[in-house]
């Protein structure tokens, strides 16, 4: 899988990069990751990449031409324009990061881990050309509720959420389908009998707790089911507590658990 930032501050890159198993699928040929200085498609001799806003207000915004032709070169091809749109090619997604996007998740996790290459479109200032959102872009996501000072940092936190979800990034292929939001099948929601034609919803629950060695320490003890040996038990106990933890920590999450 490629993916390919877009930045008026590529350097940043230079040390998320390095480090985890964005690194170790970089080194084993898994991931490529290319940083663009949006700069670099500017055409003053101080290569300006914002300007004001119309009707006035506070703040700069992202000019749409640098955007769209760094996009456009990085593509190989144009991307069109009013009246010629053109279709972006198959397997491949262009992502704006912005405060204003839609949530960031784990459903959308596997969902760029689908794609085989994803651009990402680094906001600044008050944000980007509504036209770069509109006709450039195929997704604007946000990784939370609040204001960061720029997309460098939250396309670096989608990045790592995508790569560990490609075939061959962990050690362990159920790292990442036994963790925190992977989905379960709510009894609550199953038909109350068969033919009923009711589809079953799924809950996202929380990752269980972990217990290492020592089985005690200071006094606090690991619980006894997990030493005992009954991989049935554990089962069942690990499944209660993930649902306990998720109804105190993110209630949002399930679905009549």
């Amino acid at each position: 899988m490629r993916f390919d930032l877009i930045s008026i501050f590529p350097e940043f890159f230079s040390g998320p990069l390095e480090h985890g198993v964005v690194r170790r699928t970089r080194e084993a040929g898994l991931i490529e990751v290319h940083v663009q200085d949006l700069r670099a498609f500017t055409k003053d001799r101080h290569r300006t990449v914002d300007d004001r806003p119309f009707g006035g207000g506070e703040g700069m915004v992202l000019k749409p031409e640098p955007l769209f032709e760094a996009v456009e070169s990085l593509l190989g091809h144009g991307v069109g324009e009013a009246t010629k749109p053109t279709a972006l090619a198959p397997k491949t997604g262009i992502v704006l990061m912005s405060a204003a996007g839609k949530l960031f998740n784990q459903e959308t996790a596997r969902r760029f881990a689908k794609l085989e290459r994803l651009i990402f479109i680094c906001g600044r200032y008050e944000g980007v050309d509504e036209r770069v959102v509109e006709h450039l872009a195929t997704d604007e996501i946000s990784i939370g509720d609040f204001v960061l000072s720029g997309g460098e940092l939250a396309a670096m936190l989608v990045i790592d959420a995508v790569t560990r979800l490609l075939p061959g990034a962990l050690g362990n292929e159920a790292s990442s389908q036994n963790e925190s939001f992977s989905a379960c099948p709510s009894p609550a929601s199953r038909p109350l009998e068969p033919g009923s034609g009711a589809v079953a919803t799924k809950s996202l629950l929380l990752d269980f707790p972990h217990y290492t060695r020592p089985a005690e320490y200071r006094g606090w003890k690991v619980p006894e089911v997990l030493i005992g040996g009954n991989h049935a038990e554990v089962a069942k106990w690990r499944r209660q507590v993930a649902i306990e933890k998720t109804r105190r920590n993110r209630p949002d999450l399930l679905a009549g658990e």
